[in-house]
């Protein structure tokens, strides 16, 4: 039995053959670029962490006993040319499994794949829908390679782009090379963006509303406006944009160093929504304090982040990261941690001859405000992290990965290996090994 229709190029025949039937033939004999982009990912990650010791344990702890838990995802990435710089993109998904403790207890949460749904049933789901219009101007061209969600094709290096629809926030911001997708790279919630970034997401990952970008040839501005959830950690959009939004602005600059590519980038953000505050949940009640009690319009939550990845030469790259936000205001969306620092490399295996494997080596040093380590010390509890009381430290976590092409680039198998200190800020737990094991395909 033959499989060669399930190649690439024999679904771009079917596709072009649809296209045919639907009319659509003369548009994408008309045009250099492609007309449309379709693309397929799954990942598998299975993470075990051996038992550790704490003094004491509360609702939203780490478990101290050995734990096994695994986390799968399936996208479907579908891109359509529409007209003259404007393009659709539409991804349905499904997602299954848990983190370990149902995804609890430590603010660097060692899996990026998982979610805090609160079932591990897979489900399926639309994760982005979205309608992308591009305007260009001047003669300096660029050519972009089919990926996920993108059409191949030459564009101008300068533009302006409107992205309008459900989409993930961080699919245009604070894009590190080295250290942005757990799919892929590290696993670690706290290297996959700024997790001083309490970016705008449903529980899944995911926000409605626009992103502005305007490009040059050497530099980048972005600006998104966004929709809130109405609940902290929540699924259902909150109606009332006037007072529960978000705003996220990013400079990139991209750069030469010795010959060598470079990006530093920069980004600032303000949410605004129902929220809870540190402070009058303690002054309201000074022990076990309810954060939820204390939400109401008005509050906002801002904070700003850097980010750099620099090459060194073709088989080694390194990356930094730094971000802060005030943590007056409960988190909203994405993770318990105010302020963050992390440093790491990504090796190429050319000095050993496997040239598509990749090693990476990250250390990240996450903290709290005085408010928020205040909150949790008298037996608070926000949407993460909680051990009925406090002795705080930074959180500390160092990860190790190697990343193996078994096939042709399309699919890895990555071993894994992350150090927690600290957990959840807390001395008197762990610290935490945690062993995992990636397998992602990519077609």
């Amino acid at each position: 039995m033959q499989y060669k229709y399930l190649t690439y190029s024999g679904i771009r025949r079917s596709l072009a053959f649809l296209l045919c039937f639907l009319g659509l033939d003369s548009f994408a004999q008309e045009t250099p670029n492609q007309p449309f982009s379709l693309h397929f990912q799954q990942t598998v990650i299975t993470q075990h962490k051996p038992s550790f010791a704490a003094a004491y344990s509360g609702r939203n702890s780490l478990s101290t006993a050995s734990e096994t838990a695994s986390s799968l995802t399936s996208t479907l990435f579908g891109g359509l040319r529409l007209w003259k710089g404007a393009e659709a993109y539409f991804n349905p998904e499904m997602s299954g499994g848990s983190g370990l403790s149902k995804a609890l207890g430590v603010a660097g949460f060692p899996n990026g794949e998982t979610f805090r749904v609160g079932t591990s049933d897979p489900k399926i789901y639309i994760a982005r829908l979205y309608l992308q219009q591009r305007f260009e101007w001047g003669d300096e061209k660029d050519t972009l390679n089919d990926d996920l969600n993108q059409i191949g094709g030459i564009v101008s290096k300068r533009y302006l782009k409107v992205t309008v629809g459900k989409y993930g926030l961080a699919d245009f911001f604070d894009g590190n090379e080295f250290s942005h997708d757990p799919r892929s790279q590290f696993m670690n919630w706290s290297l996959m963006d700024d997790a001083a970034w309490d970016y705008p997401a449903n529980t899944r990952g995911y926000v409605m509303g626009a992103t502005a970008e305007l490009g040059q040839p050497n530099w980048t501005l972005r600006f998104a406006f966004t929709m809130s959830t109405k609940q902290a950690n929540g699924a259902t959009w909150d109606g009332k944009l006037a007072k529960a939004n978000t705003q996220t602005l990013e400079y990139e600059r991209r750069y030469k160093l010795s010959g060598e590519a470079g990006t530093f980038r920069i980004l600032a953000f303000r949410n605004n929504g129902k929220m809870g505050s540190y402070h009058l949940a303690l002054d309201q009640r000074p022990v076990a304090p309810d954060l939820d009690a204390t939400q109401q319009y008005g509050r906002h939550k801002y904070g700003v982040g850097i980010s750099a990845n620099q090459h060194f030469n073709k088989s080694l790259g390194v990356f930094a990261r730094a971000g802060f936000n005030d943590g007056h205001t409960q988190t909203w969306y994405f993770t318990e941690v105010d302020r963050t620092a992390s440093v790491g490399a990504v090796l190429t295996g050319s000095s050993w001859k496997r040239g598509d494997d990749q090693v990476g080596l990250a250390f990240v040093a996450n903290g709290i405000s005085n408010a928020h380590r205040n909150f949790l010390a008298a037996g608070g509890y926000g949407f993460m992290v909680g051990d009925g009381q406090l002795h705080y430290s930074s959180e500390m976590i160092a990860e190790l990965y190697y990343s193996l092409n078994a096939w042709q680039n399309k699919l890895k198998i990555s071993p894994d290996y992350q150090f927690i200190i600290n957990p959840a800020y807390n001395a008197d737990r762990g610290p935490v090994h945690v062993f995992g094991l990636r397998v992602h395909i990519e077609i």
